[in-house]
C-alpha cells in the first residue's frame, strides 16, 4: 500500500477526481469536502500525508492550515488565486510542497510519492533515536553467558521472515522493548511497527481498532477507517498481551496470523496483510493452552516460537549492572543536565535490588533519580528513593519468587507510589483501571 492520504477540498467534482485517481494508484484515501471537518477526520485516521486544497485567502484556509501544520502533518498545499506574498511566506513555513492550480496529475503523483517516501524515512530516523536500538553484534540484554545467547536467539529470529515469535515473562521484564528489537533487527525495519493492546475487554472495540471499519454503501454510519492490522502492512504487528483477547476476537486474529488477509468489521472484501507478527504475554502459557486459550498445536499452525525474558532477580548482577548504564544513558541523553555516570555506592545499591517491578521499575526509579541529580557529576545514593539510598530495600534473590507474589507486592508499591489512586497505578502498571480494582480485590490490598 502506497499510503494513507487526506485529500482536503471544498470542489467536490475536484475531490472525487484526484481521489479516484489517488486510489486507483494504491493509495487509501480519506476524502473531505471543506476545512470544516478536515481535523475532525485526520485525528480519527492519523494520515501519512495531507493533500490541503487553500481555494482563497482568508481566516478559514489559514486557519486550517496553521492548525495542520501545528500537527507536524507533512502537507502539500494546493493554492487557488490571490494569495499575497506575505501569505505565501507563512504556508511555506513547514510545508511540504505548494503548488498552484491547475496543475498536471502527473507531476502531482511525483509530489506525494516523494513526501511520503520522506516521511517514512522520518519516522524510520525517529524511531531509531527513540529506541537507542544496539547493533545485531551488541549486548542489549545483559553480558552473562545465557544473556549472551538468549540475545543471538532474538537475532536469529528477527533475520527470520516467517513465524509468530512469542515474548513471555512477568511484567516490567522488557517485552515491548525486545518486539522493537526484533523489528529494527529484521528486513521489515524500514516498515512500520504497530503495537495492539489487547488486554480490553470491550471486544467489539477492539476488532475495529485492530481490523478498521467498512462505511456503509449508503452512506450512513462511521466512515471508513483503517485498522492496526492494515496500519502494520510491510512491517511488525505486536500483539501486546494477546493472551487477553477477547474470546469473540481471538479466532480472526489468529485467521490473520495464519493467512495474512482480513476483513474490515462491516466489510466483506477480503484485504491483504503483509505483516510479521509478534505477541507478548505476562501470563501462564500452560494455563492458556490447558484451558483451550491458545491451540496446543499453536507451534506447527503458526510457527510459534517461544522467548522467555527471566525476571532481573533471576538476572546474574553483571546483567544487572549492564542495565544500569544502558538506562542511565539512554535517559540522560533526554535530560539536559543529568549525569551520565552513577557511582559506586548507588550502583551497588542499585544491582542489589531484587526490583519486582523488573526493568520497569528500574526505568521509574532512574528517571526520577536524575531529576533530582540535576547539575551533579554523578548519580549518588541521595538521589535514590529513601529505602534505596539506605540500603533497607528488598536485595535480590536468586530464588524465585512465585508470579502472584512478585505481582502483588509490585502493584501495592506502585499504588502507594501515587497515594492510592488507581487510574495513575493501572497507566504505570500498563492495565485497565478495571483489572487494577480486580487485582486489588484478588490480592486484599487496602490501599
Amino acid at each position: 500500500m502506497a499510503g494513507t492520504l487526506l485529500i482536503v477540498d471544498e470542489d467536490p467534482a475536484a475531490l472525487h477526481a484526484v481521489g479516484e485517481h489517488f486510489s486507483e494508484l494504491g493509495y487509501e484515501i480519506v476524502p473531505v469536502a471543506g476545512l470544516a471537518a478536515a481535523l475532525d477526520a485526520w485525528r480519527r485516521v492519523r494520515p501519512d500525508a495531507v493533500m490541503l486544497s487553500l481555494p482563497y485567502p482568508g481566516p478559514a484556509s489559514l486557519g486550517a492550515f496553521e492548525a495542520f501544520r501545528r500537527r507536524g502533518s507533512a502537507l502539500v498545499v494546493l493554492l487557488g488565486h490571490g494569495f499575497g506574498e506575505h501569505d505565501l511566506r507563512a504556508i511555506q513555513l513547514g510545508t511540504e510542497q505548494i503548488l498552484t492550480k491547475p496543475m498536471r496529475m502527473a507531476h502531482l503523483e511525483a509530489v506525494m510519492a516523494r513526501v511520503l517516501a520522506k516521511v517514512r524515512a522520518s519516522r524510520r530516523c525517529a524511531f531509531l533515536r527513540s529506541r537507542t536500538m544496539p547493533s545485531p553484534g551488541g549486548e542489549p540484554l545483559g553480558v552473562s553467558p545465557a544473556m549472551r545467547a538468549l540475545t543471538r536467539q532474538i537475532h536469529r529470529l528477527a533475520m527470520a521472515r516467517t513465524g509468530v515469535v512469542l515474548l513471555t515473562g512477568e511484567p516490567g521484564t522488557g517485552k515491548g522493548w525486545v518486539a522493537r528489537i526484533l523489528h529494527a533487527w529484521s528486513p521489515r525495519h524500514d516498515g512500520p511497527f504497530v503495537e495492539a493492546r489487547c488486554a480490553v475487554e470491550d471486544a467489539a472495540a477492539l476488532a475495529a481498532e485492530l481490523f478498521g471499519l467498512e462505511a456503509r454503501p449508503d452512506g450512513g454510519g462511521p466512515p471508513r477507517r483503517r485498522g492496526l492490522v492494515e496500519q502494520a502492512d510491510g512491517g511488525t504487528l505486536f500483539l501486546n498481551e494477546f493472551l487477553a483477547l477477547p474470546a469473540d476476537v481471538q479466532p480472526a486474529v489468529f485467521d490473520v496470523v495464519r493467512t495474512r488477509v482480513f476483513r474490515r468489521v462491516g466489510g466483506e472484501r477480503p484485504i491483504g496483510a503483509d505483516v510479521r507478527t509478534v505477541a507478548s504475554t505476562s501470563e501462564d502459557v500452560g494455563g492458556a493452552l490447558r484451558e483451550g486459550r491458545l491451540p496446543v498445536d499453536a507451534d506447527a499452525r503458526f510457527g510459534v516460537v517461544g522467548v522467555h525474558l527471566p525476571p532481573l532477580r533471576e538476572r546474574a548482577p553483571g546483567d544487572r549492572e549492564a542495565l544500569v548504564h544502558r538506562l542511565v544513558g539512554a535517559l540522560a541523553a533526554q535530560m539536559h543536565g543529568s549525569p551520565r555516570t552513577v557511582g559506586a555506592d548507588a550502583l551497588q545499591r542499585l544491582v542489589g535490588y531484587g526490583w519486582p517491578g523488573n526493568v520497569r521499575e528500574m526505568r521509574n526509579v532512574l528517571e526520577r533519580a536524575l531529576i533530582l541529580a540535576r547539575g551533579a557529576a554523578t548519580l549518588e545514593p541521595d538521589h535514590l528513593p529513601a529505602d534505596l539510598a539506605r540500603g533497607t530495600a528488598e536485595p535480590a534473590r536468586q530464588a524465585p519468587a512465585t508470579l502472584a507474589e512478585v505481582e502483588r507486592r509490585h502493584i501495592e508499591r506502585t499504588l502507594r507510589r501515587h497515594d492510592g489512586n488507581r487510574t495513575r497505578a493501572a497507566v504505570e502498571l500498563d492495565i485497565s483501571r478495571a483489572t487494577l480494582i480486580t487485582k486489588i480485590k484478588v490480592y486484599a490490598l487496602d490501599i
